[in-house]
């Protein structure tokens, strides 16, 4: 097995040199024999490619290569203090799209994904949309009543499991094979992206997850005024089927039709951007993928209308007070606060200086005092803040990479709307509405109950321990007058000799 995985890694470095991907090296300080190696690679680079940008020669590669290396493309965009600020950048302009799989096909992918119920699925057309694990088509629904009803039909790449499965075998030997002969390698823990893209692979290859997603989102948002996201046939849903309500819309990248339906192009941005970080400030989940494809607008309405949730962000209660906090404290000018909250928090740590660190913050909040709002970036301050917790030995913390990476492409989307947005004008409202409520008397409330019920839950476990301890101690025993007189003395020996080495260390440690 490993040397078929080995087999594959080496056409996967043709086509990397071949379609120019190595590009991606120039300007990143590479010396010795891996710039060597990389030199005699591209040797075999087609000349035509030379005339094309990095990216298209990247994306064309990943392409080439199959669903898994476009995946690959898309986890290592949110790591760029593993692959470098420049490549990370490439690859975050990675475009999901592939050539639709044979229309043949579809008739028997539904009927064994839904069985009987595939026959309330009618008048197919053509992908609309294709990407790398799955492509979708409109169809009409025929409902209980025989009405029918304009859908969403997602279907998942026929043999895309098990194509994932060999690209996964592939990249986790190289993996170990880099991380064996490359320190570098094992620092950045090259099993650790593969193990990152083998579990997002296992939610996109069953779109019952995805599902699942659209459903959460939706009792998040049954609130909110402004945001339209589809709704979920689960009767039409499977593995490797998924059946939403038809999501219609302007493109919110097509301004001058948005402008010719009478549509408000400021108020779109803003409430964009206030409900992305509502998403993630208020219920630590939002759409991770916004991108201008995923995003329309409804014409009547002037509603921003979401798609495609393969790709969700999480995050926990203290991520999601981290991002308000900071949020907040960049707004008001408070450094050391912010500062303070990464040290309380465990994000940096306490042999760093607190002072020192609100230095570093002050560097990246004073000199947007006072600026036009269009060179005001939110996205370019959180990313400025990751880079500088590097410098105090912060830990990469994934979750927030991913977050910075999508408010990346929000604050795009809105700003292409508005140029003239200011972004912390717009986040204000929501950041404040979450610090006062959850640092207020209801906050602090809420959390004395969740701690109360933590330690309630941990009181009921207590007779079990006892239980399991005295059952410990029982069989104990009966080994120990199983154990003759002499092996028993000798124990105790070990045992005395071992309390003392634990004693002479401590001694030493404190003096």
């Amino acid at each position: 097995m490993k040397l078929f995985a080995y087999l594959r890694l080496v056409r996967a470095g043709y086509v990397l040199a071949r379609e120019g991907a190595l590009s991606l090296t120039e300007g990143q300080g590479i010396t010795g024999p891996a710039a060597n190696a990389i030199w005699f690679a591209r040797l075999i680079e087609r000349r035509s490619v030379r005339k094309t940008g990095r990216v298209e020669r990247l994306s064309a590669a990943l392409q080439k290569l199959g669903p898994t290396y476009v995946k690959l493309g898309q986890v290592l965009a949110t790591r760029p203090d593993i692959v470098g600020a420049t490549a990370s950048g490439d690859l975050a302009n990675l475009q999901d799209k592939m050539p639709p799989f044979d229309q043949k096909l579809v008739p028997a992918i539904l009927n064994e994904a839904l069985g009987d119920s595939a026959a309330m699925l009618t008048e197919m057309t053509g992908p609309i949309a294709a990407a790398s694990i799955a492509q979708v088509h409109q169809a009409q629904l025929i409902k209980d009543d025989g009405k029918k009803q304009l859908v969403a039909v997602k279907l998942l790449r026929p043999d895309v499991e098990r194509r994932f499965k060999k690209d996964l075998e592939s990249l986790k030997a190289a993996a170990g094979f880099f991380e064996r002969v490359s320190p570098k390698a094992k620092r950045l823990r090259a099993k650790g992206i593969v193990d990152t893209l083998e579990r997002s692979a296992l939610l996109e290859l069953n779109l019952r997850m995805e599902a699942a997603a659209i459903s959460e989102l939706a009792e998040n948002i049954k609130d909110d005024e402004g945001f339209e996201i589809p709704t979920v046939h689960w009767s039409q849903t499977g593995r490797t089927v998924m059946t939403t309500s038809w999501m219609d819309g302007i493109a919110i990248r097509d301004h001058d039709a948005i402008e010719k339906a009478g549509i408000d192009r400021k108020k779109v941005a803003k409430e964009l951007m206030q409900h992305f970080l509502r998403h993630a400030i208020r219920d630590g989940f939002f759409h991770a993928d916004m991108h201008p494809g995923n995003l329309f607008v409804d014409p009547k309405s002037g509603n921003v209308r979401a798609v495609d949730f393969g790709i969700m962000g999480r995050i926990g209660k203290q991520e999601q007070k981290f991002l308000a906090e900071i949020l907040y404290g960049f707004i008001t000018r408070n450094y050391h606060r912010i500062a303070q909250l990464h040290f309380d928090i465990g994000y940096v740590p306490s042999t760093q200086s607190v002072d020192d660190f609100a230095q570093a913050l002050r560097a990246i909040g004073e000199p947007l005092v006072g600026r036009p709002a269009s060179e005001i970036s939110m996205a370019k301050v959180l990313t400025q803040l990751l880079d500088t917790t590097e410098l105090f030995d912060m830990q990469t913390r994934t979750e927030l990479v991913m977050l910075q990476k999508n408010m990346v492409l929000v604050e795009g989307v809105a700003r292409s709307l508005d140029p003239e947005l200011n972004m912390w004008e717009v986040a204000e409202p929501i950041v404040s509405t979450w610090v006062k409520r959850n640092l207020g008397p209801i906050g602090i409330a809420e959390e004395a109950r969740d701690t109360g019920l933590a330690l309630w839950g941990a009181a009921k476990k207590v007779p079990d321990l006892i239980e399991r301890y005295e059952t410990l101690l029982d069989e104990a025993e009966k080994q120990r007058a199983q154990t003759p007189f002499f092996m028993q003395q000798w124990f105790g020996v070990l045992a005395v000799a071992l309390m003392l080495s634990i004693g002479v260390a401590a001694i030493k440690t404190l003096f």
